[in-house]
């Protein structure tokens, strides 16, 4: 039976930064590394929150990335 080990988790913030000469949203994303692998999802937004929070731009999106070893 095949299992999978958590290796690693990291969260990418993605921030609504205006609009471009077209009216088009321009994106800016910052990913972060080496999260707990044990953390809980309050948990990272709770910490994304207040790295957003230190950014000039708006939060617009938080998503948590995390990648298994499959043996």
């Amino acid at each position: 039976m095949a299992m999978a080990i958590l290796k690693d988790s990291n969260i990418r913030l993605t921030f609504d930064a205006g609009m471009d000469g077209e009216g088009k949203t321009i994106y800016k994303g910052k990913t972060y590394s080496n999260v707990s692998k044990d953390a809980t999802a309050n948990q990272v937004q709770q910490a994304a929150l207040a790295l957003g929070g230190l950014s000039a731009y708006s939060l617009s999106s938080v998503e948590r990335n995390d990648s298994s070893e499959i043996i």
